[in-house]
């Protein structure tokens, strides 16, 4: 349960701002077909993040204990300060072909997913708890608990939310998590 609420929690967090949730309010705004786009990020994330966190699992089963615990330490803390930048978006991410609002937004999403913060703390919270389903059951539940209000709500709630905050507070539980990890929370789980 523990990686549910930690996934669950930090990726929310570190969604507040991201390229993805602009890609959100971006495709509310151009489409204005809640439902479609809406499925189309629960659809994109789930095959982002599921296959972020087999890869997670799949490391771990690879590297001794040791060093797990000092990759993830680092790249947790490496996170923190990865969330305090903010990012840029690029109009011409949202400009795909159009093949309906929901296959639309699969592929777009799937594809500014690659590489993100979100994505990247999956594979580290995947390799942290070695529980995959959980963990992709969380950041998919963060994506859409921040989504989905960009979504439907728009530019009503952009203005209002204090990013910067919100940034400080996904930081300071990535550091958390890094600190943690690297003075020995995890052995029990075998690193």
């Amino acid at each position: 349960m523990e990686a549910f609420l930690v996934s669950t929690g930090i990726v929310a967090l570190a969604e507040i701002g991201d390229k993805t949730q602009l890609l959100a309010l971006i495709l509310a705004a151009k489409f204005r077909k809640p439902t479609p786009i809406v499925l189309g990020i629960l659809v994109a994330t789930l095959a982002n993040h599921g296959f972020a966190g087999a890869l997670g699992a799949w490391i771990t089963s690879l590297v001794e204990p040791q060093t797990t615990r000092w990759i993830l330490g680092i790249s947790f803390i490496a996170m923190a300060a990865w969330t305090l930048i903010p990012d840029k978006f690029d109009e011409d991410d949202a400009k795909l072909p159009q093949y309906g609002v929901f296959v639309t937004t699969v592929i777009a999403f799937f594809l500014a997913e690659m590489g993100d913060k979100t994505q990247v703390a999956t594979v580290a919270l995947a390799a942290q708890y070695q529980s995959l389903l959980w963990v992709v059951a969380g950041t998919t539940l963060g994506m859409m608990l921040a989504n989905v209000p960009a979504v439907l709500l728009g530019d009503r709630i952009a203005e209002k939310m204090p990013v910067k905050l919100v940034h400080a507070v996904a930081a300071a539980i990535f550091a958390l998590l890094g600190i943690a990890t690297l003075l020995g929370a995890g052995e029990s789980l075998g690193f």
